[in-house]
C-alpha cells in the first residue's frame, strides 16, 4: 500500500539518524536520548578514525544506535581497516557508512569508497548495514557522469545511500528519479540539516560546497532571508515539501538523515513536536 504525504512524514520523523561529530562535550549532549537511537558518527582529517572509533565506543555503552563512518583516505591498509573491522564488530555495530574522505592525498593505499568496500567484501565483513554518499547537486570536484560511474559500482557493495545536504526539495526528488533512470536503485536517506544557527548553517553550507543550494539561496530571497536572519534554522518546511511530492511523484523515501552539527536538542525538541503535531501513534511515542 502506497503512504499518504502525511504518513510519509511521521515515518521519516519517527526514526532518524543523527548525524555529530567527535567534540568536547558530544557525549553529554546525546546523554538523554532514548536506548537504541541512530546516531552517525563522523570521521575527518582534523580527527581522525580513532576518534570516531573511541566516540562510537563511548556511545555505544550509552546504548545507542551507533554508525559509524569510515573514511577511505585515511585508512592505512588492509591490516588497519580488519582492525577497524574487528574494534567495531567488537562493539556490537552492525550499521556503517563508507566515504572517500577530503584529504587530498591518501594516508595509505585506498582512495575511493569503492576500493575500501571491495577490500571489506574480501575480507568478509559482518555489517548487515552499509550506506555511501549521493550528490543530488553534484561534487566540487567530480562530474555528473562520473558519480553516477561511480554509484553503479558501489551499488553491489552497499545497501543504501544518503543524500549530501540540500536546501531544495524538488532537486533532491528529481535526483531520485534520474538514479532510477541511470540504473541506481539502492534506498535513498534524505540528508537535511537539523534545527542550527542560522548564520552558522549558511557559513557551513558554503564551506562544505553545498553545490547548487548555495546558488538556490542566492535566487531565493525568502530562504536566503531566513539563513541571513538572527535566530535559528528549521528544517520543517523542507521536511515536509520533500514528503508531500515524494507522495505525489510516488518516490520511496527510506529515511531521515539529520545533520545536526552537534546542535542535538534544539533537533530533538523540533522533531519531537512535528510528531506530536501529526497525532495519534506517531504522536502517542513522543
Amino acid at each position: 500500500m502506497h503512504e499518504s504525504g502525511t504518513e510519509t512524514l511521521a515515518r521519516l520523523l519517527a526514526n532518524p539518524v543523527l548525524e555529530v561529530f567527535p567534540s568536547s562535550g558530544i557525549e553529554e549532549r546525546v546523554a538523554g536520548l532514548p536506548d537504541g537511537t541512530r546516531i552517525s558518527v563522523t570521521c575527518s582529517p582534523a580527527k581522525g578514525v580513532d576518534a570516531t572509533l573511541a566516540l562510537s565506543a563511548s556511545l555505544r555503552r550509552e546504548g545507542l544506535n551507533v554508525v559509524p563512518h569510515i573514511s577511505a583516505r585515511l585508512v592505512d591498509d588492509h591490516q588497519h581497516l580488519d582492525a577497524i573491522c574487528r574494534r567495531l564488530t567488537e562493539l556490537g555495530v552492525a550499521e556503517i557508512f563508507v566515504i572517500g574522505g577530503d584529504l587530498k592525498q591518501p594516508a595509505g593505499r585506498f582512495s575511493s569508497t569503492h576500493e575500501l568496500l571491495a577490500a571489506m567484501a574480501e575480507m568478509g565483513h559482518s555489517f548487515g548495514e552499509v550506506g555511501v554518499a549521493a550528490y543530488p547537486e553534484g561534487h566540487p570536484s567530480l562530474s555528473d557522469e562520473t558519480l553516477w560511474q561511480h554509484l553503479r559500482a558501489k551499488q553491489p557493495l552497499a545497501t543504501y545511500m544518503v543524500t549530501q545536504m540540500c536546501f531544495d526539495a524538488g532537486a533532491i526528488l528529481a535526483w531520485i528519479e534520474r538514479a532510477h533512470r541511470e540504473g541506481v536503485t539502492l534506498p535513498v536517506v534524505i540528508g537535511v540539516p537539523g534545527v542550527v544557527q542560522r548564520r552558522k548553517l549558511l557559513g557551513l553550507s558554503l564551506k562544505i560546497g553545498v553545490g547548487d543550494s548555495t546558488r538556490f539561496i542566492a535566487k531565493h530571497t525568502d530562504l536566503t532571508a531566513k539563513l541571513l536572519g538572527s535566530g535559528r534554522y528549521s528544517p520543517e518546511d523542507l521536511v515536509k515539501r520533500l514528503a508531500l511530492d515524494a507522495e505525489r511523484r510516488r518516490l520511496r523515501l527510506a529515511g531521515l538523515h539529520i545533520y545536526t552539527f552537534n546542535q542535538i536538542d534544539g533537533t530533538e525538541r523540533w522533531r519531537g513536536q512535528m510528531l506530536s503535531s501529526l497525532g495519534g501513534e506517531w504522536g502517542a511515542g513522543t
